[in-house]
This record gives C-alpha cells, structure tokens and sequence, in this order.
C-alpha cells in the first residue's frame, strides 16, 4: 500500500511540476496533421490576417496548442472567421490600431494531460491584460466533447450554429 501511495503522490508531483513549469509561447508554425479539430486549415490561414498560434511549452517541448482568429464580430463558420478576421486585419492596418475585439479560438489540442485546460487557463490571462481584446469566444465543432470541455472550463454556451458552437469565457 505505501508503494501505491508513493506511486500516487509521486505522479501528482510530476504533474504539478509541469503545470508549474510551462509558459504560454507564441508560435510560428505547428504540426496541423497533429490538429484533430480542423486538419484541413493549411499554416497559411492559422498565421495570416491578423491570426495567431499559441502553445503551452514546457522543457523545450510544446504540450498544448490553440489558434486564434482576430474579429470585431462572432462568426458562426471557418468561411466567417476567415472573412471576419481580414476585415478586422484590414480595419486595424488603416486605422494603426490593433486586430480585432474579440479573440475567436477556432481549434485547440493537447499532447500532454492537462495542456488543454492549462492553455485556455493562459490564453484567459492573456487576454485580461489585453488592452485591445475584451472577448475570448470559440468555433467549436458540433460535438459532445468540443461542448463537455468549455463548459467544464467555465465558458458558457453563446449559440448553437448549423456547423459549429460557440462558447464565451468570462473575461
């Protein structure tokens, strides 16, 4: 019994450690055949117009990955963020401003337990200190998982779309 105990708390530790250790990063690039949300979206569309790529990383490994559309707008499709996000793009290319009020989270996925509650726990607090940014919403697919895992995260249920769900984390 004490070896299980050990067992545990060791894993506990582990787990904590990594929690502890990892920072948000901004990414460049990322794997999209590792994306089970939307694989077909090429680097291009997640890192233009405004769009952006964060990850998790811990110990020079990235344990988590979310991407990001800038809008001023919820859009309800990827035809609609991608449109949406342009326009905010363009918006704030004319008026030297920044992209977008509202930070549209299209796909997240984790390699590593926890990464994917512990990147929308960052991005969150990004967001807050944020002066430009006063959303943080989802495109979610329509499944039972993408919905089980915002509402165990504390967004709430923002509309249900032909395609996809959008959900809101309080900011």
């Amino acid at each position: 019994m004490i070896d299980l105990n050990k067992k545990v708390k060791d894993k506990l530790e582990s787990f904590f450690d990594w929690i502890k250790g990892a920072e948000l990063v901004e990414l460049k690039t990322c794997n999209i055949e590792e994306d089970p949300v939307r694989p077909e979206l090429d680097l291009n569309f997640r890192t233009s117009y405004g769009r952006k790529i964060y990850g998790v990383k811990y110990k020079k490994e990235i344990c988590a990955i979310m991407c990001f559309g800038y809008t001023n707008e919820i859009p309800k499709s990827v035809q609609e963020l991608d449109l949406m996000s342009k326009d905010a793009h363009l918006q704030s290319t004319l008026r030297d401003r920044n992209v977008g009020k509202i930070a549209v989270a299209y796909t997240v996925w984790s390699k590593k337990k926890g990464g994917g509650k512990l990147i929308v726990s960052e991005v969150f607090k990004k967001i807050k200190k944020s002066n430009h940014l006063n959303r943080l919403v989802t495109l979610s697919p329509l499944t039972d998982m993408a919905r089980n895992f915002h509402l165990r995260n504390g967004a709430f249920e923002l509309q249900v779309n032909k395609e996809t769900q959008n959900f809101e984390y309080k900011i």
